[in-house]
């Protein structure tokens, strides 16, 4: 029999009944639960670096093909993200359909006008990144970071435009049941490069970690 962990009180203003029924759709392993909070337990606990300096440009080109594949990163992730792509030459992603996992809706993606209906999310935001550590990392280490895929998603444009550079204590995906993933996968970011929380945002991560479902023997 399936084990099933559901946070009642989700906390952002849904029912806890519809919270539960989203968080049913991203189960997360046992395993990598307790990994989490193992990881949460370790990582470095500091304010923000707020000296400034923060652009873009110190990230590198955007969407660079840093794995050399021809392909740029967005279209890698596109690619990946998104179902009944068609491409151009191989790489240029031309139609596709997302389920984004930041409201739970199907998205036509379409290239052209209307392509930023669907756009790739920094999970852990490279402003947020550059505040908690990567301000003193090489240029070549942080344009390795804003084009790894392990830290992308594809998104609703609407949903990406509102997270903004937010961590999460400032923004969680408005899908309550994601949000669980969501925390992972920046707790599994900032692990791998390094980088710390902040007081508000592991509060948040260890919340988001409650709202987990467990499935497993």
């Amino acid at each position: 029999m399936a084990l099933l962990v559901v946070c009642l009180v989700t906390g952002l203003g849904v029912p806890w009944w519809a919270g539960a029924r989203s968080s049913a759709r991203y189960p997360v392993s046992a395993g990598d639960l307790a990994a989490a909070r193992s990881a949460l337990a370790q990582l470095p606990v500091r304010e923000p670096d707020e000296a400034g300096g923060y652009h873009r440009e110190r990230f590198g080109t955007a969407w660079a093909d840093v794995d050399g594949n021809g392909c740029d990163t967005r279209n890698d992730i596109l690619a990946r993200d998104l179902v009944d792509v068609r491409t151009e030459d191989g790489c240029v992603v031309l139609v596709g359909t997302l389920l984004d996992p930041y409201s739970g809706e199907p998205i036509a993606f379409v290239r052209g006008p209307d392509s930023a209906q669907v756009q790739v999310d920094h999970v852990v935001a490279l402003a947020d990144a550059w505040r908690t550590g990567a301000s003193a990392w090489s240029p070549a280490r942080r344009q390795a970071f804003a084009n790894d895929p392990a830290n992308l998603l594809a998104v609703s444009g609407g949903a990406n435009q509102d997270k903004g550079a937010s961590d999460a204590a400032a923004w969680l995906p408005p899908q309550a049941g994601y949000a669980c993933v969501y925390v992972l996968r920046q707790l599994r970011v900032k692990v791998a490069y390094g980088l710390w929380l902040t007081p508000d945002e592991r509060a948040a991560v260890e919340r988001g970690l409650d709202r987990c479902v467990v499935a497993g023997p």
